[in-house]
């Protein structure tokens, strides 16, 4: 699984603080249950209308995997069950543009990529991979979507995307069992959430399960304290590299971070567990173990939903979930997404599309869990529980006040290679935490060679 990120976002605090209101509102206990959704295609049948494309085959890439890779699969099948058509997925390493770029100097590119950043889409474009939207897809994007939305699938003018998925990426997910064995309740702000961590620890059970394995996860930890701590217009000029990593507000972010990743006894397995971990790993450690979970937190949007799945524990019961808290003023929300690209242009590319810009899709793979769709179109009911239906009532509520994930802004050579730039640097920031002013020297260096400034 991959970061649900895209580019220029952030769903700001007005608008989506909400979210935050409306997820913890919900986690008062018997919010697992289902309600009725509607069926794949909706109470009154499909919505819309695709072609027959009997024989044709097509190949979908994306950087999901295991269950997240599973619900889409599903969203596929009914795609051949409406068309004719034979569609296979094709998981796809990070950095998706250089995997891509692989499979076309191949000639075998995939007939629709699902891209996590909007650096790989403008990237898509330039190097003229991208075919636009057709007639069709657009309808969709135009009944179903935002003017926000929509914006962020075009480059230059021309729309070459569908925004398939959202994500909620300020969310803290806690075991039950475990805050209340050790009587904390959930933080507000930042200083609330390290003195909770200490009781937590205190108690026999480390605070928090951080995925350092995947850098993706370091960077939102990071986004979230610097958005909340340094305010959204310093986060614009960083995320265009405006203003250097070297700056003050990076220091300040940094020490703050510092404090939570400083104490080895907060992270379950320590530092080097915490590099060692992968972000499913980081969720599931947090629900099993009976008393004696790995940790009593884990942090990470909506999707975290989709791994708790895989254990026993509920949504809404076992596991509850509280806004990332205020570092600053104001508790910040950061957003991603993945955007759905033809590769090819194909009748079978362009019908794919538009499934993909409508309802029936969204609704097919929001019934499972952990997925939040920006498409207003889509029946709340579909949603499994109140959590993920309200975090997704948020969303549409936010409209176009939106920003994104600042690493997924950044060229991918700095924000979404793995083992490279900001992730590279974060994760050894998690291995050393008190070398504030050498991870900074480090950011702006990799940052300057990316941004080319």
């Amino acid at each position: 699984m991959r970061r649900h990120g895209t580019s220029r976002t952030t769903l700001t605090w007005t608008a989506l603080a909400a979210a935050g209101a409306l997820a913890l509102s919900a986690c008062g206990g018997g919010t697992d249950e289902k309600t009725d959704p509607p069926n794949a295609a909706g109470p009154t049948g499909p919505q819309v209308e695709l072609p027959k494309l009997d024989g044709e085959k097509l190949e979908v890439a994306a950087v999901w995997t295991g269950p997240e890779q599973a619900n889409f699969t599903k969203v596929l099948k009914e795609f051949e069950k409406r068309t004719g058509a034979t569609v296979t997925f094709v998981p796809a390493q990070d950095p998706i543009v250089t995997f891509l770029g692989t499979k076309i100097a191949g000639g075998a590119p995939p007939d629709v990529a699902l891209l996590p950043q909007v650096g790989a889409l403008v990237s898509a474009v330039q190097n003229k991979w991208a075919q636009p939207v057709g007639p069709e897809a657009q309808a969709q994007l135009d009944k179903n979507y935002s003017a926000g939305w929509k914006s962020l699938g075009a480059v230059g003018g021309t729309q070459y995307g569908v925004y398939y998925k959202a994500a909620n990426k300020s969310l803290i997910w806690y075991n039950a069992k475990a805050f209340e064995a050790a009587g904390v309740k959930p933080p507000k702000t930042w200083k609330e959430l390290i003195t909770a961590a200490d009781t937590l620890s205190a108690s026999g059970t480390p605070a928090v399960s951080v995925a350092g394995a995947d850098g993706w996860t370091l960077t939102d930890w990071f986004e979230n304290v610097y958005l909340s701590q340094a305010g959204p217009e310093k986060y614009d000029q960083l995320a265009k590299h405006q203003i250097k990593w070297t700056d003050d507000s990076v220091k300040q972010a940094l020490t703050t971070l510092g404090e939570l990743f400083g104490r080895k006894d907060f992270l379950a397995g320590g530092p080097s567990g915490a590099l060692s971990t992968e972000f499913p790993k980081s969720v599931t450690q947090t629900f099993t173990g009976g008393d004696r979970p790995a940790a009593a937190m884990v942090f990470e949007g909506d999707f975290v939903a989709v791994n708790i799945a895989q254990t026993d524990a509920k949504v809404g019961e076992d596991a509850l979930v509280f806004p990332f808290p205020a570092v600053g003023a104001k508790a910040p929300v950061v957003s991603g997404g993945d955007v759905a690209v033809a590769l090819k242009p194909s009748k079978g590319a362009q019908a794919l599309l538009t499934f993909l810009a409508s309802a029936d899709a969204a609704q097919i793979q929001a019934r499972e869990g952990g997925f939040v769709s920006p498409n207003k179109a889509v029946d709340l009911a579909a949603y499994p529980n109140d959590i993920q239906r309200n975090i997704a009532k948020a969303l549409i509520a936010a409209g176009d006040d939106f920003r994104f994930d600042m690493s997924d802004q950044a060229p991918a050579a700095f924000g979404g290679t793995p083992g490279a730039g900001e992730w590279k640097a974060l994760q050894d920031f998690l291995a050393n935490p008190s070398d504030v002013a050498g991870t900074q020297a480090k950011l702006e260096a990799d940052a300057a060679k990316a941004y080319g400034n």
